[in-house]
């Protein structure tokens, strides 16, 4: 099983999320740590390809996504978890964009350190 490491602040704000949410996105980690795609994982745009990838979860009206890369052979990084605020298009918002690039270079450093 792969080693399942947190980015900056997104453990904290995973733990944010509500029960039921943390309950779901826990498990699908649980499931990339064990190789495998959960359904509810789908490649994030922007980022070439499927190295990438967010976990999307509703609830009570509300989206949730926690975005993890699985570009390393024995780790699974989470590099960010987030509560989707725009009610306008299904686009991921230009500034968690840009944490999630600059995180995915973080756990890239992380990754070669260890």
């Amino acid at each position: 099983m792969n080693a399942l490491n947190f980015v900056g602040s997104a453990r904290e704000d995973l733990s944010g999320f509500p029960e039921e949410v943390k309950q779901d996105i826990g498990y699908a980690l649980f499931e990339v740590q064990r190789g495998r795609k959960p359904q509810s994982a789908k490649p994030l745009k922007g980022f070439g390809g499927a190295g990438v990838l967010e976990l999307i979860d509703r609830f009570d009206g509300d989206t949730y996504r926690a975005v993890y890369t699985v570009k390393f052979r024995e780790a699974v990084y989470v590099l960010h978890c987030f509560q989707k605020k725009s009610k306008s298009g299904i686009k991921t918002p230009h500034q968690e964009m840009e944490l999630i690039k600059r995180r995915l270079k973080a756990a890239e450093e992380d990754y070669r350190a260890r």
